[in-house]
């Protein structure tokens, strides 16, 4: 069955639109209690978390309804980061758990994503079953069994001691002057109390949500605010999360920024070091710049490329026996201590090498020189397909040939909106504009 709701990251729309509504919220959560009641025979259970977003309320309510009307008990966590659903999921034995949030999307924007019992986003047959419930109809239980709903406190709390204890025992960043931006989401109080009671001096961004400043401006998709704090108080570091806190950027004392690949070199090279790298590996997407493929290579490691999408990188690592992966936009998975992209998690990493070293961010975030890589979109009416005109596959054909032997391109619908990605890496970046450039008109004309 041909997935139509579900994209690379759950199901996402604007929100009050087709397929982001609450009929379609309260349907999922009726489907998935469907698929979930059957698979376990304890006490059935879901918790919910969400982000800062206006529409949050309304999906979480529709979501608790869907639930309930199969019998499963609701456990409603308020605004927590993405990872933190995973966590808890596991650890309170729920048959499932649901996190609304569009990540780095702006506030108009909402989504639905699942995760399993065991913490783990679900996988494509899961999701294919899902919406095959989800066309079938609700399938309601006897009124002595619907379920409840109450609001639980301890999570986040919960999850800031889980975060916190990944650092080496008795480890602290006393004396570090950290600027973290929360992009108005779901770290908002998360990520400034953990560091705060790591004894860094903290000088928070981004930590006043109304429900439609998420992302706005800041975060890790808008690192200017985050870096001009950091050269105007004399910070050590910044940290930019995104809105439900499962991707991060690093700033460095000058101002600079340091995506998801040269956080992963680091990580790579010092869990190599010590002997916790398993499998000789690091799992990221096609979207990874050339030059981290090469650092690996010096190293004797090796670079796992996956489809665009963190649940990707983590089936592989899953499937490889790998602990490490991530991607370029910043989501950096560590399966030792977590199920799905953390950017708080990863962040702390970062501190602890700062701290075990002595080096300054600028000197540990850029560990090689990146490939000349070039990235355009060409947004497109989801009615139209063009990619699969004869145009536009003509000029694929010519990139490639220009760029053999000097380059890669790779082109791609996003997953979470109606866009082409155009990307491209070559040395000569003359050549890498034109390639770009020209696929792009040649998209464009057709997605007209």
């Amino acid at each position: 069955m041909a997935k139509k709701l579900f994209g690379t990251d759950g199901v996402r729309g604007k929100a009050n639109r087709y397929p982001m509504t609450a009929e379609l919220a309260l349907r999922l959560g009726a489907a998935a209690g469907r698929h979930f009641r059957k698979n376990s025979s304890h006490t059935h259970r879901v918790v919910i978390g969400k982000d800062t977003r206006l529409s949050g309320y309304m999906f979480e309510n529709a979501l608790t309804a869907g639930f309930a009307s199969t019998g499963m008990d609701v456990f409603l966590l308020g605004p927590v980061p993405t990872p933190a659903v995973g966590m808890l999921t596991n650890s309170m034995r729920a048959d499932v758990g649901v996190m609304i949030s569009a990540s780095h999307n702006p506030h108009e924007d909402n989504g639905i994503k699942f995760f399993g019992p065991d913490g783990f986003k679900l996988s494509d047959e899961a999701e294919a079953e899902i919406e095959r419930l989800v066309h079938e109809g609700v399938e309601p239980v006897q009124a002595e069994n619907i379920g409840r709903a109450k609001r639980i406190d301890d999570g986040r709390f919960r999850y800031i001691e889980r975060v916190k204890a990944t650092l080496p025992p008795g480890q602290k960043l006393e004396g570090m002057k950290v600027v973290i931006d929360c992009a108005n989401g779901a770290a908002y109080r998360t990520a400034p109390e953990v560091l705060w009671e790591l004894e860094a001096e903290v000088i928070p961004v981004g930590v006043s949500p109304d429900g439609f400043n998420i992302n706005a401006g800041c975060g890790s998709t808008d690192t200017r605010l985050a870096a001009e704090t950091v050269v105007a108080h004399g910070a050590d570091v910044g940290i930019c999360l995104d809105g439900d806190a499962d991707r991060v950027m690093i700033i460095d004392e000058n101002g600079r920024v340091a995506d998801g690949d040269q956080i992963m070199a680091l990580l790579a090279a010092r869990w190599a070091a010590t002997g916790r790298l398993r499998g000789g590996a690091l799992v990221a997407t096609v979207m990874s710049n050339l030059g981290l493929e090469r650092y690996l290579g010096e190293r004797g490691l090796r670079l796992e490329r996956t489809a665009v999408g963190d649940r990707y990188v983590v089936e592989r690592m899953r499937a490889g026996g790998f602990n490490l992966g991530g991607e370029q936009s910043g989501h950096i998975v560590m399966t030792d201590y977590a199920t799905t992209g953390d950017g708080l998690l990863a962040a702390l990493q970062f501190l602890s090498a700062m701290v075990e070293t002595g080096r300054r961010a600028s000197e540990l975030s850029r560990s090689f020189e990146t490939v000349p890589q070039l990235l355009k979109n060409v947004r497109y009416d989801p009615e139209k397909e063009p990619l699969s005109a004869e145009s536009v596959r003509r000029a694929i054909a010519e990139a490639e040939a220009r760029l053999e032997g000097r380059g890669r391109l790779l082109i791609r619908k996003s997953g979470t909106e109606p866009l082409v990605r155009v990307m491209a890496e070559c040395e000569d970046e003359a050549l890498l504009v034109s390639v770009v450039d020209d696929l792009v008109e040649v998209i464009g004309r057709a997605a007209a």
